[in-house]
C-alpha cells in the first residue's frame, strides 16, 4: 500500500520560516520524480517546488530564492525549508510522487500553511 504523509505545517509570522516533510513507502522511491504543490482557497493547486530521480530541482518563480527542496533516497523523504514567508504562502501543501515510467502519480492529504501576524 502506497502512502505519502505531509507533516510540519503550521501558523507562523510574516518573515518566519517552516519545515515541511513528506515520508512516502511502498513505492521504489528512487525511481520518482517528487513534488511539492500547493493550493490557496478559491485558487488552483499549483506547483511549487518538484526534484526529478536524479536531483534536478525546479521552483516556481514566486518562491526562488526564499524555498529550498530536497529528498533523501535512503529514508524515503522529502523537504521544503521555506523561509522568509509571506502571507501569500498561506495554503494547503501537498507532496506528489510521480513516475512516467510506472504510470503512478500519488498524492498526500496535505499540509495547512498559514502565514499571518
Amino acid at each position: 500500500q502506497v502512502q505519502v504523509v505531509e507533516s510540519g505545517g503550521g501558523l507562523v509570522q510574516p518573515g518566519g520560516s517552516l519545515r515541511l516533510s513528506c515520508a512516502v513507502s511502498g513505492i521504489i522511491f528512487d525511481s520518482f520524480r517528487m513534488g511539492w504543490y500547493r493550493q490557496a482557497p478559491g485558487k488552483q493547486r499549483e506547483l511549487v517546488a518538484q526534484i526529478t530521480s536524479g536531483g534536478s530541482i525546479t521552483y516556481a518563480d514566486s518562491v526562488k530564492g526564499r524555498f529550498t527542496a530536497s529528498r533523501d533516497n535512503a529514508k524515503n523523504t522529502v523537504l521544503l525549508q521555506m523561509n522568509s514567508l509571506k502571507p501569500e504562502d498561506t495554503a494547503v501543501y501537498y507532496c506528489n510522487a510521480y513516475s512516467l515510467g510506472f504510470g503512478r502519480n500519488y498524492w498526500g492529504q496535505g499540509t495547512q500553511v498559514t502565514v499571518s501576524s
